[in-house]
């Protein structure tokens, strides 16, 4: 039996044994959301040689602005985090009635999120290393790391709302949606305050947005959204809201941070993200009636296990497929990196780069599946583990900004790397376990 098969196999006996009484379609929307990101990432990515050199920082955004509409629709991390909140909601729950300490709940968690992150750091920095001693030059070292790690800032930000779960969902016992009326309050006045000239607070905005969203899972959880109706007037009047502040407001149109413009709606986060996320989530939520009886078929439930199981090795290994596909096209005579992106028929050859991404992600999946399963390590003290998660969030922060490649002897900014493996070993979390 091939290793696909029996991945399939082992999918196929999990989903066959999911007791009726789970929500399918929450596992559903974590897998669409993370293939959703992995494919906008390749395509909005447009390297390309011109004059004999590599431009890895092509941009089809740039280059053609029609494409910035598509961001509405792969820009979808706001779902991820929805989704999150509902798990984290039900998880938490579950640690509370059968006594477990937030330690213990929190270690399992981290050792999933945390762990497949160490390899690809390890990697990276390897070749960070290897690439400056070989004579490669320190800015496209420096680019090409900093290109592949952009996955991270999710986990930076992601790891820290995990981290916050019992004072959230604390918050959201207590005063409901009020909870996340607040942080929608909060992302107001603190872009308010960006576009007025206070720029330092707009970071402030990577915690209410994401914490808010998250407080929408667990009114999901809790059926507070309402039915078919409600959630289609939620997600409708966000629409219509965020339409008029992209025409007539001073936000852009795109999603993603394009290069050469004055203000990014992703980074620092801002309101239209706020409001893409509830109009998503809000249309998401009013087709789950029909997606969870489309779910109850087992080959679709066992596509979505499939998927879910290994989530976190195909969203962080995406984009180094990705780099190495272009780099072996560098080495083959540049071939497909000499035609022009604004051209059509860039287009037509999207398919082939697409499936060639695709099966150089497979490799990378079946070879680094195993830190994402796997034994857990034994729990550390809570105070450790968020301590730890506290640097292990900085460092991925300066990575996704920074990348590895850098100046100097080591080709890289080794006290950053070193902050992920540092807060890991705090933490408790050991890849080896996973062996």
């Amino acid at each position: 039996m091939s290793h696909g098969n029996s991945i399939w196999s082992r999918a196929t006996a999990l989903a066959a044994a999911t007791p009726e009484s789970r929500n399918r379609y929450v596992d559903f929307l974590r897998a669409l959301s993370i293939c959703a990101v992995v494919v906008g990432h390749w395509l909005v990515a447009a390297p390309y040689v011109i004059d004999g050199d590599l431009n890895l920082t092509g941009n089809m955004l740039q280059s053609r602005p029609w494409t910035q509409w598509l961001t509405w629709l792969f820009q979808v991390m706001p779902v991820f985090f929805m989704v999150g909140g509902y798990s984290n909601g039900i998880s938490w729950r579950s640690a509370l009635r059968d006594g477990r300490s937030y330690g213990e709940w929190l270690n399992g968690r981290l050792q999933r999120l945390v762990g497949p992150i160490l390899p690809l750091l390890m990697i990276w920095a390897l070749l960070a290393v290897v690439g400056r001693q070989l004579g490669v030059a320190a800015d496209l070292v420096k680019t090409g790391s900093q290109m592949a790690l952009v996955p991270v800032w999710f986990l930076a930000v992601y790891v820290g709302v995990v981290v916050l779960v019992p004072l959230t969902y604390a918050a959201w016992q207590r005063f409901g949606l009020s909870s996340f009326w607040m942080l929608f309050a909060a992302v107001v006045l603190n872009d308010v305050l960006f576009l007025t000239g206070t720029h330092a607070v707009g970071w402030f905005n990577y915690a209410f947005i994401w914490l808010a969203v998250h407080q929408l899972g667990y009114a999901w959880l809790d059926g507070r959204l309402g039915g078919t109706s409600k959630t289609l007037v939620w997600g409708a009047s966000a629409l219509v809201l965020l339409l008029m502040l992209v025409r007539f407001g001073p936000y852009p149109l795109s999603m993603v941070s394009v290069p050469g413009e004055d203000i990014s709606n992703s980074l620092p986060p801002k309101l239209p993200m706020l409001l893409l996320g509830i109009a998503q989530c809000g249309l998401l939520l009013a087709l789950e009636r029909p997606a969870r009886r489309w779910l109850s078929n087992l080959r679709p439930w066992t596509t979505a296990v499939l998927v879910n199981g290994m989530i976190m090795t195909v969203f962080l290994w995406h984009l180094t497929a990705a780099m190495l596909v272009i780099g072996i096209a560098v080495r083959l005579g540049e071939v497909g990196l000499t035609v022009d992106p604004r051209s059509g028929i860039w287009w037509l050859l999207r398919p082939l780069w697409l499936s060639v991404y695709v099966v150089t992600l497979l490799g990378f999946t079946f070879v680094f599946l195993r830190f994402e399963r796997g034994a857990k390590a034994q729990p550390v003290a809570a105070w450790r583990q968020v301590v730890g998660a506290t640097l292990i969030c900085g460092g991925l922060s300066l990575l996704a900004l920074m990348g590895i490649g850098g100046e100097g002897r080591l080709a890289q900014s080794t006290w950053v790397v070193l902050m992920q493996f540092i807060g890991a070993a705090i933490a408790g979390v050991n890849p080896v376990a996973r062996m």
